[in-house]
């Protein structure tokens, strides 16, 4: 009787505990992720799935105080989390912005907002939203999203490189995101290749990987080869001032001999970090984002080839080179509310 009854009585328990742990992990289904960048803030609701549910944005320049930046992200948030059932149904919220320390959920002296200093932003969200918040740089919210949701799925070592305003990156090994000791580790667009007459770069020091690969490193390229260069191209009708790397994309793709050759010389500069990052962590594949990346042939044979010829010989052919299949509207909001599932 008593062997009966366990019999009878277990699989009910089981049952019962499984439906609770259920109901616990449907109780908050949705999480928020919010980019921060040194234009516009955009913010939404992404599901366990990875689809976006809603989104919306603010201007980030717009606001003097970090205080009244805040109020404005909730002023058109909370009516977002409403219309998701409410706060319950939030498991948390993740941030990437530029400068951003993942240990203590600060930005640090950001050169490209308006507010100075450190910045306690999560701990501020988390205050006045009343969900727990995670924030990160926004080249490791790229990497944490492509890991969730994207071309990463499934990888344990790879490294993310965003290619826009400047170069980022985020660099995961054995299926963790690389923070180092304070918090800013992977900051591979500040790899110095060129160190002799190397250009300029925002960081204060010269040569930056990020000053000849970014979108305005292509437009700093293209001056100096019409400078150099005296034959007539596409790119010569417009001020040397106003161009910008789309401009010459689309000469590449008119034909444009000297627009091509920029790419080139881009993408064999980003093929050469690249070998030596592949040193560094060999990883299973290097996913490039942004803008430049969509510049099909024009760059990505010159990147391969270059990775191709510079790789230690024993990592060749061992790592692939992927784009990222996060879609462009969603990537950023992506990409940080993956973090929102790990905030506590």
């Amino acid at each position: 009787m008593f062997l009966f009854l366990i019999l009878y009585i277990c699989p009910k328990l089981i049952n019962l505990l499984n439906l609770i742990i259920m109901d616990t992990n449907m109780e908050k289904p949705y999480v928020v992720g919010m980019d921060i960048g040194g234009t516009n803030t955009v913010f939404g609701i992404v599901d366990s799935r990875g689809n976006v549910l809603a989104t919306d944005s603010i201007k980030t320049q717009s606001y003097a105080t970090i205080e009244e930046y805040v109020d404005a992200v909730c002023s058109k948030l909370l009516p977002l989390i409403d219309s998701m059932g409410g706060v319950e149904k939030i498991k948390g919220m993740g941030v990437g912005a530029p400068n951003g320390n993942y240990y203590k959920g600060t930005i640090e002296f950001a050169p490209n907002l308006p507010w100075k200093g450190i910045i306690p932003l999560a701990a501020l969200f988390s205050e006045k939203i009343g969900v727990p918040t995670a924030l990160t740089n926004d080249a490791n919210a790229a990497a944490i999203g492509e890991m969730t949701y994207g071309a990463a799925r499934g990888m344990k070592d790879f490294i993310m490189i965003t290619l826009g305003t400047g170069v980022g990156s985020g660099i995961v090994i054995n299926g963790q995101l690389v923070y180092g000791h304070d918090g800013f580790a992977g900051e591979l667009g500040h790899v110095i290749m060129r160190r002799e007459n190397g250009r300029l770069c925002g960081c204060g020091r010269k040569g930056c990987l990020e000053t000849y690969c970014s979108a305005t490193g292509v437009a700093r390229t293209a001056r100096e080869f019409l400078v150099a260069r005296s034959e007539p191209r596409l790119l010569r009708s417009i001020p040397a001032e106003e161009i910008v790397s789309k401009d010459v994309y689309d000469a590449a793709v008119k034909g444009d001999k000297l627009a091509q050759d920029i790419f080139e010389f881009t993408g064999r500069i980003l093929g050469e970090a690249l070998a030596d990052f592949v040193a560094f962590s060999s990883p299973e594949a290097i996913v490039l984002f942004g803008g430049l990346a969509k510049s099909g042939d024009y760059i990505m044979k010159p990147i391969q080839n270059a990775l191709d010829e510079n790789v230690l010989p024993i990592f060749k052919g061992k790592t692939k080179l992927l784009l990222s299949e996060l879609k462009d509207a969603d990537a950023a909001v992506l990409g940080a509310s993956a973090l929102g599932w790990e905030a506590k």
